[in-house]
């Protein structure tokens, strides 16, 4: 059975925006809203150059990078084309309007 962590309301995350979750080990979790409150997890980290993706630009199910603007799939980790590359993605639960992080992915992803 899963154990899930709780990070935060629904709400406590800026709408298009994000927070960033610490780990014990690897790189931060970003956490993202769009204007849909529709919430994403991905690695805290481009996966061009490694930029911090939670300072980014969210619009729709995406995430501009602030480093090269590169577009990066909230849903999947996976750069838009024409760029390439892949961030890992973190499962989320939504539970009355609590989000969850699945703790096995936290403390082995990245």
């Amino acid at each position: 059975m899963s154990e899930w962590k709780v990070i935060c309301r629904v709400e406590d995350i800026p709408v298009l925006g994000s927070r960033r979750v610490a780990r014990d080990k690897g790189m931060d979790v970003a956490v993202f809203r769009n204007d849909q409150n529709e919430v994403f997890a991905l690695l805290d980290r481009c996966p061009h150059k490694g930029g911090p993706l939670s300072q980014g630009i969210v619009f729709g199910n995406h995430v501009a990078c602030p480093l090269h603007n590169w577009n990066i799939g909230l849903c999947t980790g996976q750069a838009a084309a024409p760029d390439e590359g892949c961030t890992p993605k973190f499962q989320i639960k939504l539970d009355q309007g609590v989000v969850h992080l699945n703790q096995a992915e936290l403390d082995s992803h990245g």
